[in-house]
């Protein structure tokens, strides 16, 4: 079974240890520092900074991108799925279930948009995947806007309070909140 972790920057030590994860993606704000977990080694972290926000232009704050996309989309195809691979944001809401949505799409790209949303759905009550990283990822990977059409599908998630961790199956096999 291969899978994501997806989790708040709060608990990605924990996460990385209760799954055996090897690999990690930050998707962080420039300001916010933080400590990578050691049983991540520093070559199989990608740290990608960016804040949580849908617009360009956004005074000071660092916008998601194509380029961004692209290395979530490398960085995924040389995942070594022999571990999970974990993702994270600073309340693992937005930013990391985008991510996670890209990285499961470019390797398994069969799959269907809603079916794929659903399980993130099912997954976590709370995430709400950034509509910036979503359209970019549906331009990206081809997808014609089925990945943006399933993200709105779903709607906005509950309230989160950034403790809620998830994993999210490349298939459809597993599912589940921790």
């Amino acid at each position: 079974m291969t899978f994501i972790v997806v989790a708040p920057l709060a608990r990605i030590a924990e996460m990385a240890v209760r799954h055996g994860a090897r690999e990690m993606i930050s998707l962080m704000a420039k300001e916010q520092a933080f400590h990578r977990p050691a049983v991540i080694q520093a070559h199989r972290h990608l740290l990608l900074n960016m804040n949580d926000i849908a617009f360009k232009g956004t005074g000071n704050l660092v916008a998601p991108d194509e380029t961004h996309v692209r290395e979530i989309i490398d960085f995924a195809h040389d995942w070594d799925r022999r571990a999970p691979l974990l993702i994270h944001c600073w309340m693992g809401v937005s930013r990391s279930p985008a991510a996670a949505l890209i990285a499961a799409l470019s390797l398994s790209p069969e799959q269907d948009d809603m079916v794929l949303v659903r399980r993130l759905r099912a997954a976590s009550p709370y995430a709400t995947p950034n509509a910036r990283l979503v359209q970019i990822g549906d331009d990206i990977l081809g997808r014609r806007g089925r990945l943006v059409d399933a993200a709105r599908a779903i709607g906005r998630g509950a309230e989160a309070d950034g403790n809620a961790p998830f994993t999210l199956a490349l298939d459809e096999t597993t599912v589940g909140t921790f």
